[in-house]
């Protein structure tokens, strides 16, 4: 690797070429698709036990918007996500898609890591604002707000090799430490430490969308991450 700063416009490496956020959405659908049944069976545990089935019923509002007007893909979920999907989380998802988007080039290459970064940073600031959660609240900003923190790190850092995939990783980190948290905000806020010992739907739906861009964008590097399937055994 080159020992010269990596400039803050370098694009993540690229899986294929064009469509790349696009391709995001469809590689995003098939994870949910494939690990709905899953989420659900945890929000079960701990909230109203649709998580699943919103989630993934956004994503498929999201491909069909997609298909029939050309949208982008993050555009499409931001859309989907904050006009479509209710519950307490639909909104949230909403503004972090938002943000991703403007993050992507309209040529429909890799984005920047520099742009990501800005893009989870904007995401995690606008959660906040909205909602409140902090990390340690056992919610999806507990992946989100690493996953930002490493993006942040990677465009500072001298020529980063797996900016995404390292993201990730901070992603799924967080996301399965919530299961040591006691729940402060949302549905899951209700039982108390009963949620004890469940990683928070939320989050890990966080991680499988870095999970998702890794995989994308960082073809030699992100099979270092866990299969999806692995990460949200109830």
């Amino acid at each position: 690797m080159p020992a010269e700063r990596a400039p803050a416009s370098t694009p993540a490496r690229a899986g294929r070429a064009g469509g790349g956020d696009r391709a995001l959405l469809d590689r995003y659908a098939r994870t949910v698709t494939q690990v709905r049944d899953n989420l659900t069976r945890l929000d079960q545990l701990v909230g109203d036990g649709d998580f699943g089935d919103n989630l993934a019923g956004g994503v498929r509002r999201a491909v069909k918007r997609a298909d029939e007007t050309g949208a982008d893909g993050t555009a499409a979920l931001a859309d989907a996500f904050l006009n479509d999907v209710g519950g307490t989380s639909g909104p949230l998802f909403g503004l972090l898609f938002q943000h991703l988007a403007a993050a992507s080039p309209a040529d429909g290459g890799a984005p920047t890591v520099a742009a990501l970064a800005d893009a989870a940073a904007a995401g995690h600031a606008a959660i906040h604002r909205v909602g409140g959660a902090v990390p340690g609240d056992c919610t999806l900003v507990d992946a989100l707000a690493p996953a930002a923190e490493s993006l942040a790190a990677a465009r500072d850092a001298d020529a980063p090799e797996s900016p995404l995939t390292d993201a990730a990783q901070a992603a799924i980190r967080g996301a399965l430490a919530t299961a040591s948290l006691r729940p402060r905000r949302g549905r899951a806020s209700y039982v108390g430490d009963h949620a004890l010992g469940v990683p928070d739907p939320g989050a890990l739906a966080v991680a499988l969308l870095f999970m998702a861009l890794a995989d994308l964008h960082e073809p030699a590097t992100a099979p270092r991450l866990p299969a999806p399937g692995h990460i949200t055994v109830p």
